[in-house]
């Protein structure tokens, strides 16, 4: 056989001892550690925060290679998913200025929190969510989940972000048109607690951006991916994403591939060594 293929006889045998090259060796092992960060971020990471995790494991691979070894085991990140068509809101209502100005990078913690609302289905009914974020870290500081839509379920979040939080100054807090952020109960908290408020214009989302783009990243890689048969499931569920995986592990491109703690956490050590 080595005659016909014109090999040599030793080099056969180094084959069949060793067959499978270096570079090969390679690509079987870092492939083993990509399936492994894809599986401990919930099969949601795609190529850039794999090849993130691995350079934090200590592997010195690039972007494109990771992207290769995945594509060839299959690994892929969730994909996201559109907003159906139609009409959204109600009426007009007296709103606030939009001070915010789509100005979403903040150089300090508790200067702007933004919230907004969505919804979750479930086999008993939809379950409310409400959430507040700071922009600095785009850490989830408060949140609420009720069965229904009211002021109350978004001032439950409000409360929950100051008693967590406790800023010391004047906070701005951006929401969107919607009748909760409008009515007067909203309004006398604001003024109660030393919050500034800011609104959306009228039908432009992306006035909220950085809100939308969370509920996106729940959806997507959280609650389309599962089956609520009660509220209190899902409720439970939107703890475990927002609480032990979204605020302490998920790296955030904004945050330079750091979660929301993790970059407060360096941001504050920063601060004590006085740079």
């Amino acid at each position: 056989m080595c005659r016909v293929l014109m090999v040599h006889v030793s080099g056969f045998y180094a084959w069949l001892k060793e067959p499978l090259s270096q570079r090969a060796q390679d690509d079987e092992r870092q492939t083993e550690l990509i399936r492994q960060a894809w599986c401990e971020s919930g099969k949601i990471y795609g190529y850039r925060k794999l090849a993130d995790d691995l350079r934090d494991l200590g592997e010195q691979v690039s972007e494109n290679r990771v992207a290769r070894l995945a594509s060839l085991a299959g690994i892929l990140a969730q994909i996201g998913y559109k907003r159906r068509p139609g009409r959204y809101g109600g009426k007009p209502a007296v709103v606030a200025f939009n001070t915010l100005d789509r100005q979403f990078e903040v150089d300090a913690p508790d200067k702007v929190w933004v919230t907004d609302i969505t919804y979750i289905k479930t086999h008993e009914g939809w379950l409310y969510l409400s959430v507040v974020i700071d922009l600095f870290s785009r850490r989830v500081v408060g949140w609420s989940a009720q069965p229904r839509m009211t002021t109350d379920l978004a001032l439950q979040a409000l409360l929950a972000a100051v008693w967590r939080r406790k800023p010391k100054t004047k906070v701005m807090i951006h929401s969107d048109q919607g009748s909760q952020f409008t009515s007067r109960e909203w309004q006398v908290f604001l003024s109660q607690h030393n919050l500034q408020a800011s609104m959306s214009r009228r039908g432009n989302c992306h006035d909220n951006a950085v809100a939308e783009s969370f509920f996106q990243l729940l959806k997507r890689e959280r609650i389309r991916r599962r089956t609520y048969p009660t509220r209190e499931a899902a409720r439970q569920d939107v703890f475990d994403y927002i609480e032990m995986f979204y605020n302490p592990k998920r790296k955030h491109t904004n945050n330079g591939m750091l979660s929301p703690v993790d970059f407060e956490t360096r941001q504050q050590k920063l601060n004590e060594a006085g740079v």
